[in-house]
């Protein structure tokens, strides 16, 4: 056990009566998590019944869904790394209370949309306030805690992640159950009011005693470009045509403005995103694993509800349970997977969590309408163990790669990646189930008028729902449908496989091996077995 004189014989800056309660300030962080997280967990299994017509759903169409889970994450993603330089400058604590309080009154107006725009709207505010809370739970985590348990605390912290992937859609699932669908945003208002006392009473503040200054330029830059892109992306794959002048014209603009943010940024004296942190080989590995693993994560996420509710005939509630393989695998391993890496070494780790991924996502592309459920269960926890060994090593190596002042800074960028890799994930994954969907059922809607046939090939929901208009005549659609789906879906979880195989080759390459200097010992040591 650490004590008083411990701390003073290694120099620490931690003030004892901090050091006593940093567990119950860890619980405290992990509530703030669970609500950011819990929201996208909870989302997932509603969004089945949000496209359904009102007085059900909003009648939202697949792009409009996947505006609903990427105008929440684009605004994160663009916002999280000016959001850690401001809890740096102003105190990680006031950061945290605010975050919360804006992310409580979006939940709030989210849940009473009265049309898919407007969900768009409330959940882009719902980010905002997300923004700031997500970067500076670790930021106060870095200050909070010793080095040498650094590592440790944050494997509870990713496991508090699988623990709101798990609560998330068995909580949805029987809210929609019960109440109607915007039941699932307004539950985050309670954790909110329990968030913020608890935080009041219990967390430090603390603060980088020479942070940087805010780059506005730099954000307005970063979060046009992604929206551009990402609209190009998500328009080419309803249209089931790339080459179409809309999409394409955003995609090249979007692209362009990206690159003029990393232009921008390499000459800034105060950049959002500092590229000199890039100049670490291992650092940039780790970044563009925790990337790739959410691109392919969040875009078969996307489907697999669809799979499960539309051609399997699942409940939103029954789908929740279903997916709690997933969570649960994270829960267990998460926390356990710093020993892996002390016998191991990140790059082993690593590469291995990576490769079981991408076994479990071309274990996708065999599924159809009749596969044993017994089976998704095992692909789900397969998913959810190599997830862990994934998120574990690669957070500490980020976090211990820069000094703790920087904390909200590395915190940043970590989920700025994440985010990001989430979102192109639902983008690009979306867009390509959504165009070899249309391409698959486009034949078989022949008898239908011209401007239904169009919005009935934008996804199965879409097609189901023409199908129960038109009674039964509409029978005839409905085998079809499931087919064109679990074709797209085939078709999806290939091209997710080959992203995470693709991160499987960066990490082996570029992470470091089992660290030949001890982990104990002087803080210099330290780093350069983290880094190394």
């Amino acid at each position: 056990m650490t004590t008083p004189a411990d701390n003073a014989g290694r120099g620490s800056r931690i003030p004892e009566a901090v050091h006593r309660r940093r567990w119950a300030i860890l619980g405290v962080l992990m509530l703030s998590l669970l609500i950011v997280v819990l929201d996208n967990s909870i989302l997932n299994v509603a969004i089945k019944t949000i496209s359904t017509p009102a007085p059900t759903g909003l009648g939202a169409t697949q792009s409009e869904l996947e505006w609903a889970i990427n105008a929440y994450t684009l605004v994160f993603a663009g916002l999280l790394f000016t959001a850690g330089l401001v809890g740096d400058r102003i105190g990680r604590k006031k950061v945290l209370l605010g975050g919360l309080v804006v992310f409580g009154i979006g939940s709030a107006l989210a849940a009473e949309s009265g049309s898919p725009g407007e969900l768009i709207a409330y959940r882009a505010l719902m980010a905002l306030g997300a923004a700031f809370v997500m970067p500076a739970t670790l930021a106060v985590l870095m200050n909070v805690f010793e080095r040498e348990e650094q590592p440790k605390a944050i494997g509870i912290w990713a496991g508090g992640v699988g623990l709101a992937i798990a609560i998330g859609p068995i909580t949805g699932g029987l809210l929609l159950d019960h109440f109607w669908w915007g039941s699932v945003f307004f539950v985050n208002v309670p954790i909110v009011i329990a968030a913020v006392a608890l935080m009041v009473w219990l967390v430090p503040d603390s603060r980088d005693p020479r942070p940087g200054r805010v780059d506005p330029v730099g954000v307005v830059l970063s979060v046009v470009g992604l929206v551009l892109l990402v609209y190009g992306i998500i328009k080419g794959g309803e249209l089931a045509d790339f080459t179409d002048p809309t999409a394409l014209s955003a995609i090249v603009a979007g692209l362009a403005v990206l690159a003029a943010f990393v232009w921008f940024e390499k000459r800034s004296d105060h950049p959002s995103l500092d590229v000199t942190y890039f100049r670490n080989k291992v650092f940039s590995a780790a970044m563009a694993a925790i990337a790739l693993v959410f691109f392919a994560l969040m875009g078969v996420t996307f489907f697999s509800v669809f799979y499960m509710q539309s051609v399997r005939g699942y409940t939103p509630l029954q789908s929740g349970l279903l997916m709690l393989p997933l969570a649960a695998a994270q829960m267990i391993f998460a926390p356990r997977a710093r020993l892996v890496v002390d016998r191991f070494g990140n790059k082993a780790t690593t590469t291995a969590g990576l490769l079981l991924l991408a076994a479990m996502l071309a274990a996708f592309a065999g599924f159809d309408a009749d596969t044993p459920i017994w089976v998704l269960e095992v692909v789900f926890f397969l998913m959810g163990t190599g997830m862990a060994h994934i998120m574990t090593p690669t957070s500490v190596v980020i976090m211990q790669a820069l000094p703790r002042e920087k904390a909200g800074s590395a915190s940043a960028l970590s989920n700025t990646f994440r985010q990001v890799g989430g979102a192109l994930g639902i983008a690009v994954l979306g867009s390509v189930l959504s165009a070899a969907y249309r391409s698959r059922i486009e034949d078989e809607l022949g008898m239908l008028p011209a401007a239904v046939r169009d919005k009935a090939g934008e996804s199965i929901e879409a097609t189901l729902g023409v199908a129960a208009r038109l009674g039964p005549r509409g029978d005839a659609l409905v085998s079809p449908a499931n087919d064109a789906f679990l074709h797209a879906m085939h078709v999806t979880a290939l091209c997710g496989t080959v992203v995470a195989v693709v991160g499987a080759v960066v990490v082996a390459v570029f992470l470091p091996g089992r660290a030949s200097t001890p982990r104990k010992g002087e803080e210099e040591q330290e780093l350069v077995a983290a880094v190394e």
